[in-house]
């Protein structure tokens, strides 16, 4: 795999050749809707590294499909694998994170307390949104966004910093889906609807962009759902995640604040009943052990790779 960047595009040709393609993409999106499937979201991410390179030379174009494809196999597996877990037959898990919740907060549930205190008695959807509702809701819907388009941005800019960044996303991934798969857990929503939680609680993430006409966004962003793949919260992992290797890539002092990111989702996550506390410790668990286990194999190859030879190369005399 080649590491040197493509050819430039002049500016103006580029402005052109990306105006294009978002007409297309928001034709696309209008007709059919987003590219959610996999193949299509590839399709269209490689797409905007010819938008935005269209100078480039066929052979550095067709680099993307030849990078990217161990990606796609994993996703596609992780994204279909994560829709059956639930038809496995292992029992779907309800008062165990109930109970670790209650007792990492002294009896009290996080969800039922952030609902009643910030949203209300009942706390239900389609009640006006506040200030906050719209930045949180805003927070929750980047997981489906951030991830890629770094991982897209790293491709055209550093292709060594974008196999480091896919070797931990793409581990994350299967990761969280033997979570999936061995703990099925419902969330707080559900335990709510079921009466193990209060009547109270509602299932209140898109309640930010209600006046947008926010109406079933997440099955519309998501190809396959589990409701029970809540085990770790992938959400919570992934933010950590992103902000961790931004961190590490980025020498500006503000780098720091991309701690705010995971902060913001875990919060989110609990408040909009998607997920326990318990589940946003093991999703920062998760990503804290990929991160650590990714970077001891990285170290042990590099110094794997600089050890003298056993039996030297024997030289002319």
């Amino acid at each position: 795999m080649t590491v040197e960047p493509p050819p430039t595009t002049p500016r103006s040709v580029r402005i052109a050749s990306v105006a294009v393609y978002l007409v297309a993409l928001a034709c696309w999106v209008a007709v059919l809707g987003l590219p959610k499937q996999t193949l299509s979201a590839f399709l269209w991410i490689w797409l905007a590294t010819i938008a935005w390179n269209v100078r480039a030379p066929w052979r550095t174009q067709l680099a993307f499909p030849r990078d990217w494809w161990p990606a796609l196999a994993v996703l596609t597996l992780y994204l279909y694998s994560r829709g059956m877990a639930d038809d496995l037959g292992f029992p779907v898990h309800v008062i165990e994170p109930i109970e670790a919740d209650r007792w990492l907060f002294g009896g009290i549930e996080p969800t039922e307390y952030l609902q009643a205190n910030l949203c209300g008695v009942p706390c239900v959807r389609s009640m006006a949104p506040q200030w906050y509702d719209v930045v949180l809701t805003t927070v929750y819907y980047s997981f489906f966004f951030v991830p890629i388009l770094t991982a897209s941005v790293l491709w055209v800019r550093d292709r060594t910093a974008w196999v480091r960044f896919m070797r931990r996303y793409l581990s994350l991934s299967l990761l969280a889906l033997v979570g999936y798969v061995t703990y099925p857990m419902a969330p707080p929503w559900m335990a709510a609807r079921d009466g193990f939680l209060s009547a109270n609680v509602d299932r209140i993430t898109g309640r930010g962009w209600w006046d947008l006409g926010e109406i079933g966004i997440h099955e519309t962003l998501s190809a396959v759902s589990n409701q029970v793949a809540a085990m770790p919260s992938l959400h919570a992992a992934v933010a950590l995640f992103v902000s961790v290797f931004g961190i590490n890539e980025s020498r500006r002092r503000w780098r720091w604040l991309l701690l705010l990111y995971p902060l913001a989702m875990g919060f989110l996550l609990v408040y909009y009943a998607e997920h326990y506390v318990v589940d946003i410790i093991a999703g920062f668990t998760a990503a804290g052990l990929v991160l650590w286990g990714c970077s001891a194999w990285e170290r042990w190859r590099r110094e794997s790779a600089a050890l003298p030879r056993a039996f030297p190369e024997p030289t002319d005399q």
